[in-house]
C-alpha cells in the first residue's frame, strides 16, 4: 500500500456528489463510483435515472452492489495518506469527536451537534445548507457542560451571588437581579485568588513542620529534665534502707507518669499536624494543576471546590508544655524529713536553681494600691506610710487591706520573682486571681482566690494551714507558680531552701503577684517591701 500512498490522491478516492473520501462505495452500470448514500439520495431525487457524472439514462432503475475492492482502498487511504497530511491531538487540543482510531485535532466545536470537527470532517457544515446555520466556534472540549440545561445556550456569564457560571437568557429570567460578569473576568478574579491560596500553602505546611520541630524539641527537653530528676532523686533515696527504695520507686512512677503524658500529647499533637500537613499537600497538589489551566469554565466550575480550604487548626498558641517536677521529690520525703536533711538542702538548692530560671520582670500597679501605701516611681518598691491619700475611687483599688498589685498578670506557663522582705515585722506575699474581692474585710485563702504566705514576728501562714516555722530570719522570699501544674511555692532564698508549697490549685483565671508591707502596728515595720533581681548566687 505504500505505492499506492505515494500515486494515488484523494481525488482518486473521492465521491463526486459530496466530494469526501468514499462511504461504502458502488460502482453504476456506467462505471462511475459513489457512495452508496450519495446515489441513493440523487436518484430519490429524480424522475428519470441517469448518472449523476456522465447523464447515461437506464431505463430501470439500477441495483449497485458495494465496490469491495474500491471500499478497501478507501479505507486505507483514510488511515494512511489522510492521517499523514493533518496534525494529531496534542495534549491540551481538543480532538476531533468523529474521529476512529487516532483522533486528529479539532478546528471547530458544533454548538448544535455538541461535536468537535477536524477539517475533514467539518466539510459537511460547509457545504450541507442545513449544516451551514450551525453555530460554529472554537474548539471546546466537554461541550455538553458548557451548554445551559434549562435554554440550551453557551456558558457565557457568571452570576457572582450563585456563584454559577449562567447563558444570556439566564440573566433575563432567574439571575435577572444579580449581577453578573463575562467567564473572563471571573478567571481572572478567582485566579488571584488562587494565586494567594497557592502562595500561602508552602507558608503554612512549613510553620506546621517548624511546629512539629519545636515540639520534638520539648519533648527532649521533658526527657532530659525527667532523666535529671530521676538520678537526682535516686542519689538521695539509695542511701537509704527500706522506705527510702519506695520512695524511689513512687518518685519514678510520678516523674513517667508525668513524662507520658506529655509524650502522649505531643504525639497526638505531631499526629494532627501529619494530617493537616497531609491535607495540606493534597490541597496543594490540586491547586498547582488548577493555577494554569487557561479554560474559564473548566476553572470556575473546578475552584467551587477549592472555595473553602481544609479546616486546620490555629497552631501559634498551640504547645507542649514540659511537665513540673518541682517539689516532686520533696514531698515523697516528708516522712523522712529528719533523717534526710542535708539531702533536701542540697535538694532545696538545686530546686531553687530551676525555678528561678522563670525569672518574670513585674512592676507595682498603683491604681491597685491601697491610698496609705507608697510606691517607688520604678514600681519595684512599697511601703506603708501610714497618711491615707485623697484618691478617686477605683474599682481596682485595695481600701482596707494595705495591699498592691502588680502590672502584669500570668494564665500559663511559669514564672517566678523575688521579694526582699529583711528588716519587716509583717508582711504578705503571693499571688491572687483576677476576680478578688478588694473592699472591706477580706479573708487571705485560696477559697476566695488569694495563694499568699503571710508574715506576722515569728509566724508563717498560708491561708488556713498551720504554722509554718522559718528556719532562720527571712531576708528574701522567692515565690514560684506553675500555672498549667497548680502548683504555688514559696523559697528562702537566703537559705536556698524551700518554705512551703501549695500543690492542686484550680486558679482559672489570670494571676497577679501580690505584696503587702503591713502597717506600723506590729513593731517597727517601716522597711518596704522590694522586688528584686534574681541573683542565683545568693
Amino acid at each position: 500500500m505504500a505505492s499506492a500512498k505515494s500515486s494515488w490522491s484523494e481525488e482518486n478516492f473521492s465521491c463526486s456528489i459530496c466530494l469526501d473520501v468514499f462511504n461504502s462505495p458502488v460502482t453504476t452500470p456506467c462505471g462511475h463510483n459513489f457512495c452508496r448514500i450519495c446515489l441513493t439520495k440523487f436518484w430519490d431525487e429524480q424522475a428519470k435515472y441517469k448518472c449523476p457524472v456522465c447523464n447515461e439514462h437506464f431505463p430501470t432503475r439500477p441495483d449497485p452492489r458495494v465496490n469491495t475492492l474500491l471500499s478497501e482502498l478507501a479505507a486505507q487511504f483514510r488511515t494512511t495518506v489522510r492521517v499523514e497530511e493533518q496534525p494529531f491531538v496534542e495534549p491540551a487540543v481538543v480532538p476531533c469527536d468523529v474521529c476512529t482510531g487516532t483522533q486528529l485535532k479539532a478546528v471547530k466545536s458544533c454548538l448544535v451537534c455538541f461535536t468537535s470537527y477536524c477539517h475533514t470532517h467539518l466539510d459537511p457544515h460547509h457545504r450541507a445548507a442545513g449544516l451551514k446555520k450551525h453555530r460554529l466556534v472554537e474548539p471546546m472540549d466537554r461541550l455538553e457542560d458548557r451548554m445551559c440545561k434549562k435554554h440550551d445556550r453557551l456558558l457565557e456569564l457568571f452570576c457572582r451571588t450563585e456563584q454559577v457560571c449562567v447563558c444570556q437568557f439566564c440573566t433575563e429570567g432567574d439571575y435577572r437581579s444579580h449581577p453578573v460578569v463575562p467567564l473572563k473576568e471571573e478567571y481572572e478574579v478567582k485566579m488571584a485568588q488562587l494565586g494567594k491560596i497557592e502562595a500561602e500553602l508552602p507558608q503554612m505546611i512549613q510553620e506546621r513542620k517548624l511546629k512539629i520541630k519545636e515540639i520534638k524539641a520539648t519533648v527532649e527537653r521533658s526527657k532530659s529534665d525527667a532523666e535529671r530528676e530521676i538520678a537526682d532523686g535516686g542519689q538521695v533515696l539509695t542511701a537509704l534502707i527500706g522506705c527510702v527504695e519506695k520512695c524511689r520507686d513512687d518518685l519514678k512512677q510520678t516523674v513517667k507518669e508525668r513524662l507520658k503524658s506529655t509524650e502522649k500529647q505531643a504525639e497526638d499533637l505531631i499526629k494532627e499536624l501529619e494530617q493537616e500537613i497531609e491535607d495540606l499537600t493534597n490541597r496543594s497538589l490540586q491547586v498547582k494543576p488548577l493555577s494554569h489551566t487557561k479554560d474559564h469554565l473548566h476553572f470556575l466550575q473546578a475552584f467551587r471546590s477549592l472555595k473553602d480550604p481544609p479546616p486546620t487548626r490555629d497552631w501559634t498558641t498551640e504547645e507542649v508544655r514540659p511537665p513540673s517536677y518541682v517539689g516532686t521529690l520533696r514531698r515523697s520525703l516528708d516522712q523522712l524529713e529528719e533523717t534526710l536533711n542535708m539531702e533536701m538542702k542540697k535538694l532545696s538548692d538545686d530546686e531553687l536553681k530551676r525555678v528561678q530560671q522563670y525569672e518574670v520582670d513585674v512592676t507595682l500597679d498603683p491604681d491597685t494600691a491601697h491610698p496609705q501605701l507608697i510606691l517607688s516611681e520604678d514600681g519595684k518598691q512599697v511601703q506603708y506610710g501610714g497618711v491615707r491619700k485623697k484618691l478617686l475611687t477605683n474599682p481596682k483599688r485595695f481600701n482596707r487591706y494595705t495591699c498592691v498589685l502588680t502590672r502584669q498578670c500570668f494564665s500559663s506557663g511559669r514564672f517566678y520573682f523575688e521579694v526582699q522582705v529583711k528588716d519587716k515585722t509583717e508582711w504578705c506575699l503571693g499571688v491572687a486571681r483576677e476576680s478578688i474581692d478588694r473592699k472591706g474585710c477580706i479573708i487571705f485563702s485560696p477559697k476566695t482566690g488569694y495563694w499568699t504566705l503571710y508574715f506576722k514576728k515569728d509566724t508563717l501562714l498560708f491561708g488556713e494551714d498551720p504554722d509554718i516555722r522559718p528556719r532562720a530570719e527571712l531576708q528574701k522570699v522567692g515565690v514560684f507558680v506553675d500555672y498549667d501544674e497548680g502548683l504555688v511555692s514559696f523559697y528562702d532564698v537566703q537559705a536556698r531552701v524551700h518554705i512551703y508549697s501549695a500543690a492542686g490549685c484550680n486558679f482559672r483565671e489570670p494571676l497577679y503577684p501580690l505584696l503587702s508591707p503591713g502597717d506600723h502596728r506590729v513593731g517597727a515595720n517601716f522597711a518596704p517591701l522590694i522586688i528584686s533581681p534574681v541573683n542565683q548566687t545568693d
